[in-house]
C-alpha cells in the first residue's frame, strides 16, 4: 500500500508540486497518523482489555490559504486504507451533528451526545474534516465532548483550518465553553502549522479574470468556472455546502455557497436587504475569497444599497480578501449619480485595487494602518 509520503513524493517528482519543508512535516504526521490508526482499536476493546486508545490520534493542519492543507488532506483520504471512511466539509459535518442530536432527544434517547458519537463512529473509521471552524455557540458548547466520545471510539481524524487551535473561536460568545476543545485538540492530535514559501491559490487566482462585464450566462459560467479551480470541487464527491454564519446579536446569514475558505452572494442578498457592518465584518473574517453575481448600474433611488455596497468593500479590501464579481459595468460606472456618489469613487478606487497583484499577493487578514 502507498504511503502518504510515497504519494507526496511522486507529486514532486513530476512537477506538480514545488519542495516544502511545511508540507514535508505534515506528511511525515499523516505518515504516522496512518500508523497510528492502524493500530487503534476501538473504544469497545480498549475498555475490554484496559487499554487507551493511542494518541495522537489525528492531524491538524493549519497555515495561511492556498499552502496545501486540503490537497495533504486528500492525499491523506485517498491513500490511508481504513475503512469506512468519511470525507466532509465540517460545516456540513455539524449539521448533521445537529440534525441527530434532535431525533436523539425526540426519541427520548438518555445522553444523545455519546449516542451520536457512537453512531458516527460507526459509519467512519476515518473522518477527514476540511475548513474547520466555529461560528457559533451551539457548536462551541458540544465539541468537546463530541470529540473526546469520537476518539474514544477509535475514530481518526485529519482536518484543516486557516487558524491555530487556540483561534478556532477567538473572542466568541462563551468562549471559555470551548477550552476543553481546544486542549484535546493539543493534546490528541498532532498539529502542524503549513505557511511555506508557495502559494498555490494566489498561483491559480493570477489567470482568472475577477471582473466580469455585463451579468449573464457568460459571467456566472466564468465565475461557476473559478469557484470550482479555487476550491478543488468535485461534482461527484458531495454538492457545495451552504453555511449560516453567525453574525452576532442572535443573528445568522446565509451563505449559499461556502468551500475551502471561498463564499459565494448575490447582490441581493448582500446589499439587497437591511444590513450593516457587522454582517460584513463576519464575511471578512471568515472568507479568503468572495464571489459576488448580479451586482447592477445604482441609481438615486438605489441609495441605501450603494451604502451597503461600500460598507461591504470597505470589509473586503481592510481584511485583503478577493473579490471577484460580475456586475453590469465597471467599478467606476456602479453608482454615477445619487446621495454619496462622490464618497463612492473612494470605493472605485478600492475595487481597482483589489484586482492588483500587490493585492492578490497580500495574505488574508486586517491591512496594516499605514497602507
Amino acid at each position: 500500500m502507498t504511503t502518504v509520503s510515497e504519494a507526496y513524493d511522486a507529486l514532486i517528482a513530476a512537477g506538480e508540486l514545488q519542495p516544502d519543508a511545511d508540507q514535508a512535516r505534515a506528511v511525515k504526521s499523516l505518515d504516522r497518523f496512518a500508523e497510528d490508526l492502524g493500530n487503534t482499536r476501538t473504544g469497545f476493546i480498549s475498555r475490554l482489555f484496559g487499554r487507551e486508545t493511542p494518541a495522537p490520534c489525528g492531524v491538524y493542519m493549519w497555515g495561511g490559504v492556498g499552502r496545501g492543507k486540503s490537497m495533504l488532506m486528500d492525499l491523506a483520504f485517498d491513500t490511508i486504507n481504513a475503512e469506512p471512511k468519511r470525507r466532509v466539509h465540517f460545516h456540513a459535518f455539524m449539521l448533521d451533528i445537529h440534525a441527530r442530536l434532535r431525533a436523539m432527544r425526540d426519541g427520548g434517547k438518555d445522553d444523545p451526545l455519546i449516542r451520536v458519537a457512537e453512531e458516527i463512529a460507526s459509519e467512519a473509521r476515518f473522518l477527514a474534516f476540511d475548513e474547520m471552524q466555529v461560528t457559533n455557540t451551539a457548536d462551541a458548547m458540544i465539541m468537546g465532548r463530541l470529540f473526546t466520545a469520537l476518539i474514544d471510539e477509535g475514530v481518526g481524524i485529519v482536518t484543516t483550518s486557516n487558524r491555530p487551535p487556540a483561534d478556532l473561536y477567538k473572542d466568541g460568545l462563551n468562549c471559555e465553553l470551548f477550552v476543553p476543545f481546544i486542549r484535546l485538540i493539543e493534546a490528541q492530535m498532532q498539529v502542524v502549522e503549513l505557511n511555506g514559501p508557495t502559494d498555490y491559490r494566489l498561483d491559480r487566482m493570477k489567470g482568472l479574470d475577477l471582473w466580469h462585464v455585463p451579468n449573464g450566462p457568460e459571467a456566472t459560467k466564468a465565475l461557476s468556472e473559478a469557484f470550482f479551480r479555487l476550491t478543488d470541487y468535485e461534482v461527484e464527491r458531495e454538492a457545495v455546502p451552504t453555511m449560516s454564519l453567525d453574525v452576532g446579536g442572535g443573528r445568522t446569514l446565509h451563505v449559499p455557497k461556502a468551500l475551502k475558505g471561498v463564499a459565494v452572494f448575490s447582490f441581493r442578498r448582500l446589499c439587497g436587504q437591511p444590513r450593516g457592518a457587522a454582517d460584513y465584518l463576519a464575511i471578512a473574517q471568515n472568507f479568503h475569497t468572495v464571489i459576488i453575481v448580479g451586482i447592477p448600474v445604482m441609481g438615486p433611488d438605489m441609495r441605501n444599497e450603494a451604502s451597503r455596497f461600500v460598507t461591504l468593500v470597505d470589509a473586503l479590501y481592510e481584511h485583503r480578501v478577493k473579490l471577484l464579481a460580475a456586475a453590469d459595468a465597471e467599478p467606476a460606472g456602479l453608482y454615477p449619480d445619487g446621495d454619496g456618489s462622490f464618497e463612492f469613487a473612494r470605493t472605485v478606487s478600492r475595487l481597482e485595487e483589489m484586482q492588483s497583484l500587490d493585492y492578490l499577493e497580500a495574505g488574508h487578514g486586517f491591512a496594516d494602518p499605514e497602507r
